[in-house]
């Protein structure tokens, strides 16, 4: 569980480390990071699968490394580690080539490859500089109009100049994640956030995603009223129904319809996050493949982290029974849990993925191309709820340019 006052890895720029064996990788994040963070020695593939580790990198801010195994690997294992490692590229949202011998190799070639087709930017490390092996290397690289930078993992040399990369490609946004909520507020306003507290929540703490919306609320100068949902009514009462946004939990988003003015913006967490993580006006449509489920038919569950499945889970167990009775169907579930998405989903006719706050924007998008991909249709949690529950309409009208695209598919 994350500590209360780091910042999670869904909302860290995730570095990826790729290169042969023995190019210096782990020596690198080491030196990047300012202490012992990987594993390092001079026996080719120590590293055998990735390793990631949230950390915190001056001036960059909050940051994700992720240490590969080698490109390079051999062997059957070496094959399944090769996988992963092209699993982390799809991820990432830079990726950074390591080269130890001053060559460039025809792995060095597909890494390159691998990142360009996912239209990630790409930096290549010239490391041990020191071993003065680089200078045709050099000429590669300008050659092929790749960003460089000369560094020495074992004297520390040239990491300031690899931060100052990094940094220039934050500044130009492509890393930088959309507004929360921070585009449909403004300073002053107030926002009720409706916030049921079941077995899913830590004792002592509220959810991820809440604690988030809260945060953001507040960097934007405005007002954030947290209450449950028996108490939401009575609340509104009080503040005389003065309040700019309800956002509630999905699983109580009936209640709350009925409970908030219709002059009063609603959405839930999980159509906030949709929009966040991903891409709105996918997974709001995606929803609409629930009217064509059929008796046999597979849905996939995706979620993006692992948890102890609950008594009443909202993925394994109320989405499920919501959607049966909607649709008056039987249906088939399957569920994904952790940050490995499943290569097959011909079978599928939807899939429902849960808001991600664990992943990286990237992570989640590549989620939604993928099921693009296999043209299955693919909505999330929040917005499936909405939709059997017939509230849809209302919870993402706070964001006009999916209510516009829908003009011509009326839900």
């Amino acid at each position: 569980m994350n500590d209360l006052n780091q910042t999670t890895k869904g909302m860290r720029t995730c570095i990826a480390f790729l290169g042969r064996r023995n190019a210096g990788k782990s020596s690198l994040i080491n030196a990047l990071v300012g202490f012992d963070l990987a594993i390092v020695s001079d026996i080719a593939g120590t590293t055998t699968d990735p390793v990631d580790k949230a950390v915190e990198i001056s001036p960059l801010g909050p940051c994700l490394v992720i240490d590969t195994a080698g490109i390079d690997d051999t062997g059957e294992l070496g094959q399944m580690r090769i996988k992963k490692t092209e699993q982390v590229i799809d991820d990432a949202d830079v990726g950074l080539i390591i080269i130890g011998d001053g060559k460039w190799t025809e792995y060095e070639e597909k890494i390159l490859k691998l990142l360009t087709q996912k239209g990630k930017p790409v930096i290549a490390i010239i490391n041990k500089k020191d071993l003065n092996l680089h200078t045709e290397l050099e000429k590669t690289l300008k050659a092929k109009n790749i960003e460089y930078v000369l560094t020495s993992a074992l004297k520390k040399e040239g990491i300031d100049a690899l931060k100052e990369k990094l940094r220039q490609l934050k500044n130009m946004s492509k890393l930088e994640e959309p507004a929360l909520i921070g585009d449909i507020i403004k300073g002053g306003d107030l926002v009720v956030l409706v916030v049921p507290i079941d077995l899913g929540a830590p004792k002592g703490r509220l959810i991820l995603p809440q604690v988030q919306t809260i945060r953001d609320i507040i960097d934007n100068d405005a007002a954030a009223l947290v209450v449950k949902e028996r108490e939401l009514a009575s609340t509104l009462e009080k503040i005389n129904y003065q309040t700019r946004l309800v956002i509630t939990d999905s699983q109580v988003v009936l209640k709350v319809a009925g409970d908030v003015p219709d002059s009063i913006p609603l959405t839930t967490f999980s159509i906030l996050f949709s929009r966040f993580k991903g891409d709105l006006d996918t997974m709001v449509l995606g929803a609409k493949a629930i009217e064509k489920l059929d008796h046999g038919d597979k849905v996939l569950i995706a979620e993006a982290c692992t948890h102890h499945a609950l008594a009443d889970d909202i993925g394994r167990v109320k989405i499920p029974r919501w959607l049966t009775r909607y649709t008056g169907k039987e249906l088939h579930f399957d569920t994904a849990a952790g940050p490995n998405f499943p290569e097959n989903l011909e079978d599928y006719k939807l899939i429902i993925q849960c808001g991600g706050c664990t992943i990286t924007r990237r992570a989640y998008l590549n989620r939604i191309e993928k099921a693009r991909a296999h043209n299955i249709p693919i909505t999330n949690y929040g917005i499936a709820i909405s939709y059997v529950q017939g509230v849809l309409e209302r919870t993402i009208k706070p964001f006009p340019e999916v209510t516009d695209i829908l003009e011509d598919n009326v839900l």
